[in-house]
């Protein structure tokens, strides 16, 4: 199965819709609240589904994986260390040369305008690089 065909007849965007479902708690309304803000702020980004069941956002490569554990939504830009945070938002992986992470904690609120922002920061990157390529 590559990334974006279907597993058991579910795309990836249903797969990452059943994943929010199934947390059923802060988590999964965490996630899903990342997910809006990362689809509002690029309309054509695309979900696809990665290494046996993480959500991963992508435009001209990955913008960030969302992945969920007992006390955080880990959100993990592939390109992290390269982007500007003049707000601080990563808080996790901070030690890679290439990643950076956020945590996101039951009841913590998101600076909306930062996280879009970094969002299209990923993108920029992703698309200097993708045209660096060309």
């Amino acid at each position: 199965m590559t990334d974006t065909e279907t597993q058991d007849g579910k795309s990836p965007s249903q797969l990452i819709d059943g994943r929010i479902e199934e947390l059923g708690d802060w988590r999964g309304e965490m996630l899903g609240r990342l997910r809006a803000l990362i689809r509002q702020t690029d309309p054509q980004v695309v979900e696809t589904w990665k290494w046996r069941g993480v959500p991963v956002w992508e435009h001209d490569g990955i913008i960030c994986t969302g992945e969920t554990y007992k006390s955080v939504v880990k959100l993990t830009f592939a390109k992290g260390a390269a982007l500007p945070d003049p707000t601080r938002l990563f808080n996790s992986s901070l030690e890679g040369n290439a990643r950076r992470a956020i945590d996101f904690q039951k009841g913590e609120e998101v600076d909306e305008e930062a996280f879009k922002a970094l969002v299209r920061a990923a993108i920029a990157l992703n698309k200097s690089k993708a045209t660096a390529k060309r």
